[in-house]
């Protein structure tokens, strides 16, 4: 093992140092100092693995020291072990073989949150609430979400035998599942939130990402949709392509997406909507947060630029660095940052990194501009829009609209946190579903709640009487319990629907949708006119020299 983990540690090493030097598949020649540099490093691992004080392996060694040297360079630049390169690869795909439930970690037990419809698992009646105890004969207490996952998932027709623990029934039920093809969605919902407005809730991007919108924006014209509400929160983005494939989908032929700049001639690129797919021309709002990243920020940041859309939420979190992922030896990957993201408008998107501390412990409530909410300028470096409004700049996408989230009640957070909510409507749909669309919770709804907390020992009547009586925690848990009713009786879609009911971002978004339509005109008039253009701020000018040297790519 020792020999085998020298030579591997020392490929590994190598090829991490070297790999801003890949062309072709190519190694440049290694200097005389590297050659040095690397017999050094290889005597210290060597060194720490046979001396220290405590037991290390070689792989522990060079992995833990590929990593610290990557930190040196940006907060994305990330050595991927043959484990996580496989993850992120089968991530990025359409789909995988499985049974079709999304599951969590529920009170230490590996629970069913929604069984998918037309999935094996929603063949063989499986339901939310559902506790897996045993995958092939294995407890899954012990298991991390990861590894039952794993289990889950296996080739193509094979069977899996699961046992069930399930509210009501008296005996656990032992049920056999087939695996199938099963589609890794990333358009997580899409559906009509209101009367002529669609809604549509993107979770990151992979490879199926363009068509997935592209679909899901024709289903909602053929059910009469007039405007959108395109929900970008918590969406940590993915790959390039497809942003630009969603991207093309708001944009007038030609316009441009987003532009990478970095140090190498090919790093100089701008990308451009095409006629790929038919552009929206409808009035849009996009809800972005400090979750909406990389590809997502690609997205709102060229709808905001082009004025085809209205954002609204908080600042998004402003990663705008371009990892290129390479292929390293022993099935472990690099992705390594190439260039920076810029907007159309020329706002660069990424976030100042100068502190790796303050980068990962950002506080949006220190910068954020909240002085926009009453009407005075926010700080930052001003661009413009085609139609010529002010955007700013200093990392990130700053929204049109600031709208905060409420937050949580803290006697909410106690019972999100012991999942009182939903053990709660599992244990009253097994006992009186409800199996009624239009379906609204009675006034007694709280009061059994309360029983139902201190018989399971959740709460004391003192607990219930300063957490629920206060009206806001009350209105919050009553919201709570009908949503995942919902689910357990309908499914993910009419949870969302009831959960949107008192999400301020989303009914903000909604009541943006006049002043998006109003927006769209003003650009078709300025088009028309032969007005419309841009004031973009230049970039500096050892970038600007850099561009002139590197040609338009």
């Amino acid at each position: 093992m020792r020999p085998t983990w020298r030579r591997v540690g020392l490929a590994l090493f190598v090829l991490a140092v070297v790999a801003g030097s890949l062309v072709g598949g190519r190694l440049q020649a290694l200097s005389n100092d590297t050659r040095e540099s690397l017999r050094l490093y290889t005597e210290l691992v060597a060194a720490a693995q046979e001396s220290y004080g405590a037991e290390i392996s070689y792989e522990d060694l060079v992995y833990a020291s590929i990593q610290g040297m990557l930190r040196s360079l940006d907060p994305h630049t990330a050595f991927l072990p043959p484990k996580a390169y496989s993850g992120m690869r089968e991530r990025q795909q359409t789909s995988f073989f499985g049974l079709g439930i999304l599951v969590s970690v529920r009170n230490g037990q590996l629970t069913v949150i929604t069984p998918i419809d037309g999935t094996p698992a929603a063949q063989v009646g499986m339901r939310a609430g559902d506790v897996i105890s045993l995958i092939e004969g294995e407890p899954t207490e012990k298991m991390s979400l990861d590894e039952a996952v794993d289990k889950l998932k296996g080739p193509k027709g094979t069977q899996v035998d699961i046992t069930i623990v399930r509210r009501g029934l008296s005996e656990p039920l032992e049920v056999s599942v087939t695996r199938a093809e099963i589609p890794q969605n990333t358009v997580r919902l899409a559906y009509m939130i209101a009367p002529g407005t669609g809604y549509l809730q993107m979770s990151d991007f992979n490879r199926g990402t363009g068509d997935e919108v592209h679909q899901a924006i024709e289903r909602l014209r053929g059910e009469g949709m007039e405007r959108l509400l395109v929900d970008l929160r918590n969406n940590g983005g993915g790959l390039l392509d497809q942003a630009i494939l969603v991207s093309d989908q708001f944009l007038p032929d030609g316009s441009k997406i987003v532009e990478t700049r970095g140090r190498t001639r090919d790093s100089f690129q701008v990308y451009r909507a095409t006629d790929r797919y038919p552009e929206l021309k409808l009035p849009v709002v996009v809800l972005v947060n400090r979750g909406t990243a990389s590809a997502a920020e690609i997205l709102s940041g060229a709808i905001q630029d082009h004025d085809v859309g209205v954002v609204v939420g908080t600042p998004t979190w402003g990663k705008g660095l371009v990892q290129t992922v390479y292929n390293l030896s022993y099935g472990a990957g690099l992705a390594l940052t190439t260039a920076k993201y810029y907007t159309p408008s020329g706002r660069l998107i990424q976030r100042d990194y100068t502190s790796f501390y303050d980068y990962y412990n950002y506080d949006p409530t220190a910068d954020e501009p909240t002085d926009a909410v009453e009407g005075t300028q926010p700080e930052g470096e001003i661009f413009y829009t085609d139609v010529g409004r002010e955007v700013y700049g200093g990392g990130g996408i700053t929204p049109d609209v600031h709208v905060e989230l409420s937050e949580v009640p803290e006697f909410g957070q106690f019972l999100l946190g012991r999942n009182a909510f939903f053990d709660f409507a599992v244990e009253r749909q097994n006992g009186d579903p409800v199996t009624d669309p239009a379906w609204q919770p009675p006034a007694d709804l709280i009061d059994a709640f309360g029983a139902w907390l201190v018989a399971q020992e959740i709460a004391d009547a003192t607990d219930l009487a300063t957490g629920l009586g206060d009206p806001a925690a009350s209105e919050f848990a009553r919201r709570q319990i009908h949503a995942e009713l919902f689910n357990a009786a309908f499914g993910q879609e009419a949870r969302h629907r009831v959960l949107a009911q008192g999400d301020e971002q989303i009914q903000a978004g909604l009541a943006q949708l006049p002043q998006a339509r109003d927006l769209l005109a003003s650009r078709a008039a300025l088009a028309a006119e032969g007005r419309l253009g841009r004031r973009a701020a230049q970039p500096p000018d050892a970038e600007r020299e850099k561009a002139a040297t590197a040609g338009s790519g």
